[in-house]
């Protein structure tokens, strides 16, 4: 029988979970003679890029500790086995409200793919290429070649994973227009880019810079532009090294991410989910017309939210509200949006109690200022309030809130691309920094070497500087020389870096409005423009619109992530155990060496650059001439 041959493109997280949910699946699915998994990735497998081991030890994970896993249990409603396994916390011996650094994240995961290779069965094995995949072409019926930079000769696959992460992205219009300007005037524009990558050499000491981004990627630029250039923390006063820059930060919102939650569940759980689950989920995508995100989703999410909100007011904080939840839960069930508003009114009568998405999404809206310095004051008041509540129990709603995101986020990750403000407002709610980093921030505001420049920034480039202006103080305006964009940069397919999700599209991929890699929700097979799913080709992550909340997730939250990695593995291990599999009739000359390491059950960490056995399939495929 043949041997046949998966290639995975991105060896990180998403990598290996999927590599996870095979060696779960594989006993019970794959009858073949043999497998060679090909995971592609210039990085270490496990952590892949964004958590690899070597980078600052100053920068956080954005969870506790005890709230990473890469695991299943069985809250996670899949197809295949539960694996069950450790915790961040419970691995590395951590107190679990720890935010463990990235690094030892990043061990953690190479723990998890190792594990993952050993629990594969006899003849699977994996072999990882250290270099970039920059192209798949193949006839749909037939093998895939997955061509790698600078080699000559392609990887043959049966089937093809793309599980490629966060990418980087050329700039928009704005973005090239803004750094065609610095250019030409002697100013620095950082775009758009993942912070720890960032060359920060050219923010120079005491001088003032524009920050446009007030979410995660500030919140290291912060730490690098301060502890990393040598400043420290005496309690909550800031100590100067003096090479630190003079960072203006603003944002649409003007505000940063709320901070995490820092108190424990307790008590009844709400029902979750209650108005959004899967039969409405079903029933919005039966729609004939399709649905609009803001008309028909919107509600939904709104009223789910609602519903988590009032019934932890209702049972833990009874003395705040008028009547039993049973009348209210009835009551609020068959109200349309204007009833439920008078009845919210009507039954809590502190409007603090009550749960206003409008104003959380934009709480500097009609907040005005005579003056920045007066903002710097207001601006810290928020932040301690913000802090203050987080790790107060008696805001508990809040942390039922955060239980109902996630739920959402569950059904949400069904229905695809449903456009980029879900996402932001979900980080923005419920994937903040954690809280030691904002009590920071307000050490370096009192220091004066963090200054808030309020919501709806924009910023202008003329007379040789950029120059910053917000809403919140009307007619104030900031100059710098610098200007960091302080965001991850949104990689669409057109203008992704990444050449193989270019060439992809090129070749007749479907991309969502959003420009993300259309996908069939059933299993992650890539989508043509006519809708139909491509038998060979597979895509998980971010760059898709079945695109989850993380890699990693929550213990015991369900993790939509897992159940799709669990689909595509148990459809890729049936295709390749199906009688009709097709096999390559090509019989190349594999070269004499290869760029890659080969790990098997049996031999987890050998470093062996060398093809496979003659006897095997051939792996490689003569370039064309």
């Amino acid at each position: 029988m043949t041997r046949h041959s998966l290639v995975i493109v991105g060896a990180g997280p998403r990598g290996t979970g999927l590599l996870e949910r095979i060696a779960a699946n594989a006993p019970e699915l794959y009858a073949g003679a043999g497998l060679d998994i090909h995971l592609v990735d210039p990085h270490p497998p496990g952590a892949g890029r964004i958590w690899r081991e070597r980078q600052s030890p100053l920068l956080w994970m954005n969870s506790h500790a005890e709230d990473v896993t890469m695991f299943t249990d069985e809250t996670v409603e899949m197809a295949g086995p539960v694996r069950t396994g450790p915790t961040l916390h419970e691995w590395a011996g951590l107190d679990g409200r720890t935010f463990a650094d990235r690094r030892v994240q990043g061990a953690y995961l190479r723990w998890v793919y190792d594990r993952a290779v050993a629990d594969l069965p006899d003849g699977i094995t994996v072999h990882h290429h250290p270099g970039r995949a920059v192209r798949v072409d193949g006839p749909r019926e037939g093998r895939q070649r997955v061509w790698l930079a600078g080699r000559t000769l392609p990887l043959l696959a049966d089937l093809v994973v793309l599980t490629l992460g966060h990418l980087d992205a050329e700039p928009d219009e704005e973005q090239r227009e803004l750094s065609a300007y610095a250019r030409a005037h002697g100013l620095v524009h950082l775009p758009p880019d993942f912070t720890a990558d960032s060359d920060l050499s050219a923010l120079r000491p005491g001088e003032p810079v524009l920050v446009r981004g007030f979410g995660l990627a500030f919140v290291d630029l912060m730490v690098l532009l301060t502890e990393g250039r040598g400043g420290r923390y005496e309690g909550d006063t800031y100590v100067p090294s003096g090479r630190e820059p003079v960072l203006h930060v603003g944002s649409r919102r003007g505000v940063p991410y709320h901070a995490k939650i820092g108190y424990d569940w307790t008590g009844e759980r709400p029902a979750l989910p209650r108005f959004f689950g899967p039969a409405e989920t079903d029933a919005l995508l039966a729609r004939p017309g399709g649905f609009d995100f803001r008309r028909d989703v919107w509600p939904l999410v709104d009223k789910e939210l609602g519903f988590a909100h009032y019934h932890r007011l209702f049972t833990a904080h009874p003395e705040r509200v008028s009547g039993t939840w049973a009348a209210f839960a009835e009551k609020y069930a068959a109200a349309d949006p204007d009833e439920r508003a008078a009845l919210v009114a009507s039954a809590v009568p502190d409007p603090a109690d009550r749960l206003d998405l409008a104003a959380l999404d934009r709480p500097l809206d009609g907040v005005r200022y005579g003056s920045h310095e007066e903002l710097q004051d207001g601006l810290r008041r928020y932040i301690e309030g913000d802090l203050s509540r987080r790790h107060d129990p008696q805001h508990s709603p809040d942390l039922a809130v955060f239980l109902a995101l996630l739920s959402v986020y569950g059904q949400l990750v069904r229905l695809g691309d449903v456009g980029p403000w879900w996402h932001g407002f979900f980080s923005y709610l419920a994937s903040g920094p954690p809280g030691p980093r904002l009590r920071q921030m307000l050490a370096l505001s009192r220091a004066g070497i963090l200054r808030f420049v309020g919501a709806d920034m924009t910023v202008t480039a003329a007379d040789g500087v950029f120059r910053a202006a917000g809403a919140t103080v009307p007619g104030a305006v900031v100059e710098a020389r610098a200007l960091v964009e302080a965001r991850l940069p949104h990689p669409t397919v057109e203008r992704a870096r990444d050449p193989l999700l270019r060439s992809l599209h090129a070749d007749g991929a479907a991309a969502t409005p959003d420009g993300l890699l259309a996908v069939d929700r059933a299993d992650g097979r890539v989508l043509d423009r006519a809708g139909l799913p491509h038998p060979r080709r597979f895509a998980l992550g971010p760059h898709t619109d079945a695109r989850g909340s993380g890699a990693f997730t929550r213990p015991r939250t369900g993790g939509p992530a897992f159940r799709q990695n669990d689909a595509t593995a148990r459809a890729v291990l049936a295709f390749l155990s199906a009688p009709q599999a097709p096999k390559s009739s090509q019989t190349p000359q594999a070269p004499k060496s290869s760029q890659s390491s080969q790990t098997s059950k049996s031999s987890q960490t050998s470093q062996t650059p060398q093809a496979p056995e003659a006897a095997r399939q051939p792996l490689l495929e003569e370039s064309p001439r």
